[in-house]
């Protein structure tokens, strides 16, 4: 096995895009999963909590600045 070297951490905040990258695809991922498997989506959205359904869903492709899909 290939050991990785360890990512600082400390960096990643302080630069920011990659965890606004990595939170962004995570969304993304959800939002396709629930779609896929035809499974409502729960928000919260104006001091409720609403139900989207599956194919109401929008799922946003991923941006073309080199994020992993």
């Amino acid at each position: 096995m290939i050991a990785k070297a360890p990512l600082d951490i400390a960096m990643l905040f302080e630069e920011g895009e990659p965890i606004d990258e990595a939170l962004a695809q995570a969304g993304r991922d959800a939002r396709l999963k629930h779609k896929q498997l035809g499974v409502p989506l729960v928000v919260w959205r104006d001091g409720q909590v609403v139900e989207i359904p599956p194919e109401e869903i929008v799922v946003d492709p991923p941006e073309s600045s080199g994020a992993v899909a």
